[in-house]
């Protein structure tokens, strides 16, 4: 895997310095094309960046109304639950900065036409990436220019745990039933539409995540550890902090900031 590491000092620095790149990534994207697209992530790290965007003073270099925000998984739970991403991510970026309502594309919540059906779901989001995608692309999402992901403790990435099924779905997005963790039932981009992205972050901290971290770069393949198959098709950056990193096989593209 063609994959860049950069390591910081713990998972505050991490948060602040991955909200400086992001902000830094998406004005670029929008100084060329006038608009950008993210997809965004959840857990403790990903939040944590997300608010740190809302505190930065830098924020104002992105024009957010012209930003599309896109999730990598969801927890099928009723809309507003505290434990959905799309809950967590509103408290702690989108409600604070002046998005476009019809460009943040949450995924859908266990309720009204979807009830109890996560497959349902999965195919109404697929259809929602679909109809974002470009004239002629060569795939049937958006090439989205950031897409964020956290990596779990067993290496699984967005609701891709070792040895799902879903890790062989061509599909788009797929409904996930039996998750290892709470709440069992979910929706996930799959490897595929992870891979249209045109930059993939991992963004990772905590000794308890060092081995997946490890074993991602090493030599596993993506059933056994999935973040191993999560690559963008011009970046793969891995942003780490130093508990995270402490495995690391010597030889990789890596940088330590103070």
């Amino acid at each position: 895997m063609n994959s860049s590491v950069v390591i910081h000092r713990d998972a505050e620095v991490l948060a602040e310095a991955v909200s400086a790149r992001l902000i830094t990534r998406l004005a670029d994207a929008q100084a060329a094309r006038g608009q950008a697209s993210l997809v965004l992530t959840g857990g403790r790290v990903g939040i944590a960046t997300l608010a740190a965007v809302r505190r930065s003073p830098a924020h104002s270099a992105v024009d957010w109304s012209a930003v599309d925000v896109w999730w990598g998984d969801e927890r099928f739970l009723p809309a507003g639950d505290p434990e959905r991403n799309e809950t967590q991510a509103r408290t702690a970026l989108l409600d604070h900065l002046p998005f476009d309502p019809a460009r943040v594309h949450p995924m859908p919540a266990d309720g009204g036409e979807f009830t109890g059906n996560p497959e349902l779901a999965a195919e109404a989001y697929a259809t929602e990436l679909h109809a974002a995608t470009a004239d002629g692309a060569d795939a049937d999402v958006p090439e989205f220019d950031v897409l964020l992901l956290g990596v779990g403790p067993d290496g699984h990435v967005a609701s891709l745990f070792p040895e799902f099924p879903a890790l062989h779905d061509d599909r788009a997005v797929v409904g996930v039933h039996g998750a290892p963790k709470p709440p069992p039932t979910r929706i996930s981009l799959t490897l595929p539409t992870i891979r249209a992205a045109a930059e993939v972050w991992l963004v990772v901290a905590g000794d308890d995540k060092a081995a997946a971290v490890q074993m991602a770069l090493g030599e596993a393949g993506s059933t056994q550890i999935p973040a191993a198959g999560a690559r963008g098709r011009h970046r793969t950056l891995w942003l780490l902090d130093t508990a995270a990193a402490a495995k690391l096989p010597p030889g990789l593209n890596r940088r330590a900031t103070p």
